[in-house]
């Protein structure tokens, strides 16, 4: 099984969450360093349809700029062009496998896809 974790090195929860995919016997995970390689707003949108979550449920609220940006009553649209501007407003680890996409918050959730 493969599968993509948008990953944040700095986060707990996501570095916990890499731990189980790497742990788990027949996964191969590729790792995307989304502080680095932002995905673009076309590929957040099309993640957080496929997890069944809207963008606003997927900004990162605390450690980033989003009530400063006035984020937190934006639509879903202006969120998603803030994201791909300012990665840091994206919550993370995203995961997505063949049995779908999660935001795993907290890291167990990862298990749902494996």
């Amino acid at each position: 099984m493969k599968a993509t974790i948008w990953h944040n090195p700095n986060c707990g929860t996501s570095r916990k969450t890499l731990e189980i995919l790497r742990e788990t016997p027949g996964v191969e995970v590729d790792v995307i360093e989304y502080l680095k390689t932002p995905p673009t707003r076309e590929t957040l949108a099309a993640l957080y349809q496929a997890a069944g979550i809207t963008p606003r449920q997927g900004l990162r609220t605390r450690g980033s700029p989003a009530e400063e940006l006035g984020l937190l009553d934006a639509d879903d649209d202006t969120i998603l062009d803030a994201m791909a501007r300012e990665p840091i407003l994206i919550e993370r680890p995203l995961v997505r496998t063949d049995k779908g996409v999660r935001l795993c918050r907290p890291q167990d959730l990862v298990r749902d896809l494996l």
